[in-house]
């Protein structure tokens, strides 16, 4: 069910020439451990004036969009999420487009899916990700994701955690890595 889906989204992405990824439960089952995940989360590398653009990809999707006044939804908290209600599932596209986010799409990884490349996070990239998420759940899906990938670029995620330190009011990004990493 959830392969086909993404199949379905690589190609229909990959058609509108959209920057994307994969991140969430979905890229965690590539590179950590599985677990249950009802939903599929994408990082779209376009701002909010490609909104309608992305309303036509959900609807050759055949997806539906869950806010009443999507604009405005989208407006306020970058994303568009929608549901296949036909499988349940649901599907989160989330508009990035700073220069983090840019350089993380560049570093996504094709996955084979039924025969179509669909863009996964990198597993550093999902990391930084979850770290910034912080529920246990985040923390814990880290701690297998380095487990399972011991080739990781740990200065890279070192060096995103700290400028994220720097430029945020809630430090300690790279402290909670960290310690993780001693763990």
């Amino acid at each position: 069910m959830f392969q086909e889906t993404l199949a379905r989204i690589g190609a229909t992405l990959g058609r509108h020439n959209i920057p994307y990824m994969i991140i969430g439960g979905q890229a965690v089952l590539l590179y950590g451990e599985p677990r249950l995940t009802r939903d599929i989360d994408i990082t779209l590398g376009v701002g909010l004036d490609k909104t309608s653009e992305i309303r036509s990809v959900v609807e050759e999707l055949s997806l539906k969009p869950i806010p009443k006044d999507i604009e405005a939804f989208v407006r306020q908290t970058m994303v568009l999420p929608s549901i296949d209600d036909k499988t349940g599932i649901r599907v989160d596209f989330i508009f990035s487009y700073t220069p983090y986010e840019t350089e993380a799409i560049g570093r996504a990884r094709k996955i084979d899916i039924m025969g179509q490349n669909v863009s996964f996070a990198s597993p550093e990239d999902l990391i930084i990700h979850k770290v910034f998420a912080g529920r246990s759940r985040d923390l814990e899906d880290i701690r297998t994701i380095v487990l399972k990938n011991p080739e990781l670029d740990i200065e890279y995620i070192n060096k995103w955690l700290k400028e994220f330190d720097d430029a945020s009011d809630e430090k300690g990004y790279l402290k909670t890595f960290e310690e993780i990493l001693k763990q």
